[in-house]
């Protein structure tokens, strides 16, 4: 009944994840009101949530959607919401958060490859590695993806935290104003229902 007419095609898909055809301003109110509609407590959405967006500042690509689940689960947070904080790093973020983690984790003394972030190849670097993992090559792993990815993760330490924080107080308040001003709209039409 509410599905498409017309199924859209693999690349006008992969192009509306990159560029939303709806524009961002309506994506990230539609976001809001997915966050604010979800099941569970101000805390447990906006945790949640911080998970997925912390877990995004890590090397560990391929890993985000699963390791934010797991650690919303232990803390006892909304894992739908961690997925979602895990858009958080995405094809326009990704360069930058990996540029930053590497000068972090160099700056950190987590010193690995000589070449700046700005001559590493990022894309090529998780192509390999992926390349690495699945073939069981640890002498390739050790000495060509490790110097770079140990800097990486060193970097993704405080970055999680600040990130986590960052997005968990002001995001608790908003869900928690979001769900005052639902209970108002909803009483307010319960009356209006019992006036008719």
């Amino acid at each position: 009944m509410f599905k498409r007419r017309a199924k859209s095609s693999l690349p006008s898909r992969v192009v509306n994840v990159l560029w939303p055809s709806i524009g961002w301003r309506r994506s990230f109110t539609y976001i809001r009101h997915r966050l604010g509609r979800l099941p569970g407590t101000p805390f447990s959405i906006a945790a949640g949530f911080a998970c997925g967006a912390a877990v995004s500042f890590t090397p560990l690509v391929g890993l985000h959607f699963f390791l934010g689940a797991i650690w919303a689960w232990l803390i006892r947070a909304n894992v739908i919401a961690s997925a979602i904080g895990t858009a958080v790093g995405n094809p326009w973020t990704f360069p930058f958060i990996w540029m930053w983690l590497h000068q972090l984790g160099n700056w950190m003394g987590a010193t690995g490859a000589n070449s700046s972030p700005d001559e590493l190849d990022f894309g090529m670097f998780f192509s390999h590695m992926i390349n690495g993992v699945l073939m069981g090559d640890t002498d390739y792993l050790m000495e060509t993806i490790w110097p770079v990815w140990w800097p990486m993760m060193v970097g993704a330490i405080p970055s999680m935290l600040v990130v986590w924080f960052g997005s968990y107080l002001p995001l608790k308040s908003l869900i928690q104003s979001y769900h005052v001003a639902r209970r108002q709209r909803m009483s307010g039409k319960s009356r209006k229902n019992k006036k008719g």
